[in-house]
């Protein structure tokens, strides 16, 4: 079977969650085009969207409807030449509708399993749980055709493991999404040596139709966006407790989220990062890779602590942030949990805050906001002169920064040397496009 025939019928599991949602709004875009091309007039497509959660069902109808739009107008050029030979549509609008309804009449939504049976491939994107896969699967694979194949959005789970323990028998593969998957071009590529040759070929040309940017990595847990990111964290967390003496662990962890993201020239601070991805799924993270992963301690109990508590970060159904780590207002960080009383810290540039802030210490000659460098095209001669600066400051915000830098270098190095990476290249290609970090871990920065 071609990829052309196996795209006619694809099944999305955990279609309603964060992941599955943006995966897919990717997948009725590119079957909806190739619905419209002559070529396929009289070809049926059919994506299913299963989830056991209902209302949420209803929620990813009104967002992919109204995503379909914004994508639609981005791509007006492309639809007139689809529907050339529709002579009612005239306006660019009129084009965008007809986009959006092709694209709806592909989808069916429910909660019922067996509406996968007819499906060629199937995307997994459930919760990050080994046993609730494992099940899923093979209720699934009791369903469908044996040449059904598996992408498994799993962002820590080895592949090897899925497919034993499921006996798949190599139809399955790690195909990881970023979050959000429609707008992040990042997908890690694992594929085991259980994985069949031409399910490999299939997930390239996947990601060559989603627009993607592959970036293999090694079947090993956590593979290499989440083996730099928990560790990562897990440094903070613990240099934050070091640091809890002098400034309280609430004002450490303030510290720690302040010098990743300003001095560190990051997007996020990490403890922002781990709330934008979820508390919960962070300890998730933690724990599954921890259970792979022997003689290294990859679990903290401050993590155990706040899903104990339900402060547990992600987003409420509108994209806004909800409270985790820190406190939000309009998306904004205002203020640090503090766990030894269960209330949140408010950020006060003339009280505790602000005197933490001196403390750190002035920043190096040549700061500037990692907004700012995005799209300078002399970024990378900025950020130079801006960590020579930084390795020459001896305020304690730039001894913590180069600890910091340092550490999250040897990660990344420790990726390579034990097999999870393939090189240097891969691991700051996948912090780069995964992270929208503007340098690699692995440089001479420090």
């Amino acid at each position: 079977m071609t990829f052309d025939e196996r795209l006619k019928n694809v099944s999305i599991i955990g279609a309603a969650g964060k992941m599955g949602s943006g995966i897919a709004l990717l997948l009725a875009q590119e079957m909806a085009t190739q619905k419209i091309k002559p070529e396929n007039k009289n070809k049926t497509f059919r994506l299913h969207l299963i989830d056991i959660n209902e209302s949420a069902l209803d929620g990813l109808q009104s967002y992919l409807r109204s995503q379909l739009v914004k994508a639609g107008e981005k791509v007006t050029v492309m639809l007139r030449d689809l529907y050339r030979d529709r002579a009612d549509l005239i306006e660019n609008y009129d084009m965008i509708d007809a986009f959006v309804n092709d694209a709806m009449s592909v989808v069916r939504l429910g909660t019922d399993l067996s509406e996968v049976k007819d499906s060629s491939i199937i995307f997994e994107a459930v919760l990050e749980d080994k046993d609730l896969k494992v099940d899923l699967l093979k209720k699934i694979d009791r369903l469908v055709k044996p040449d059904t194949v598996y992408f498994t959005n799993t962002s820590s789970i080895p592949i090897s493991v899925l497919n034993r323990e499921t006996n798949l028998g190599g139809r399955i593969i790690g195909f990881h999404f970023y979050n959000p998957p429609a707008v992040q071009r990042l997908v890690e590529l694992i594929s085991p040596e259980s994985t069949k040759p031409e399910l490999k070929e299939m997930a390239l040309e996947m990601a060559k139709r989603l627009r993607k940017k592959i970036v293999p990595a090694n079947d090993i847990a956590g593979f290499i966006g989440n083996g730099h990111f928990l560790r990562d964290g897990l440094y903070a967390i613990r240099e934050a407790k070091k640091l809890a003496g002098e400034f309280t662990l609430p004002g450490a962890l303030y510290v720690m989220n302040k010098v990743s993201q300003d001095l560190l020239v990051r997007p996020m601070g990490i403890l922002q990062l781990i709330d934008y991805v979820g508390v919960d799924v962070y300890q998730c993270i933690s724990e599954t890779v921890a259970g792979f992963i022997k003689g290294e301690d990859l679990k903290d109990d401050l993590l155990a602590k706040m899903t104990q508590k339900k402060v547990l970060g992600g987003q409420y159904a509108d994209g806004s942030q909800k409270d985790g780590f820190l406190k939000y207002d309009r998306n904004r960080p205002v203020g640090i949990y503090d766990i030894n009383n269960g209330e949140y810290k408010t950020f006060d540039p003339n009280g505790w805050s602000g005197e933490i802030d001196k403390k750190l210490g002035a920043y190096p000659v040549g700061t500037i906001p990692w907004r700012s460098l995005l799209m300078d095209p002399k970024k990378e001669e900025r950020l130079s002169v801006y960590f020579k600066n930084l390795n020459a400051s001896d305020t304690l915000g730039a001894k913590l920064a180069k600890a910091y830098l340092e550490n999250s270098k040897q990660i990344g190095e420790f990726l390579v040397k034990t097999g999870v990476a393939k090189s240097a290249q891969d691991v700051n290609d996948v912090l780069l496009n995964g992270f929208y970090h503007l340098y690699g871990p692995i440089n001479d920065y420090v």
